[in-house]
């Protein structure tokens, strides 16, 4: 039996499971603050799934989203391998998990971690 009905996905519902998504990809050994808000629950001991990921409606493309991620690094990793790899696993994600469209993901590489 269907039951109709309509799911919606907040915003940062998805920036949770972008995040996640994120440290499964090789070379990402965590994710920074990534604004005020993150800086203060950190600080608070309180870190949430989504940390490190800004999710935001794209402007000009309606129904479509940017991704803004904070990422820490391992030492020698390729970043723009890395940032690629992130990009497609993101949107991969974004459209077969939370059923949306990613317009456009940036890659915030904000450190580094040896061992």
């Amino acid at each position: 039996m269907r039951v109709p009905g309509r799911v919606v996905l907040t915003e940062a519902a998805l920036a949770s499971l972008l995040a996640l998504v994120a440290h499964e990809v090789p070379g990402v050994v965590g994710m920074a603050p990534a604004g005020l808000r993150d800086q203060v629950g950190r600080i608070l001991r309180r870190q949430e799934a989504g940390e490190g990921v800004v999710v935001r409606p794209d402007p000009q493309s309606p129904g479509r989203y940017q991704v803004d991620l904070y990422v820490v690094l391992a030492y020698g990793t390729r970043v723009p391998a890395l940032a690629e790899a992130l990009g497609e696993r993101l949107a991969y994600a974004a459209r077969h998990l939370g059923g949306v469209e990613l317009s456009q993901v940036r890659v915030h590489v904000v450190g580094v971690r040896c061992g």
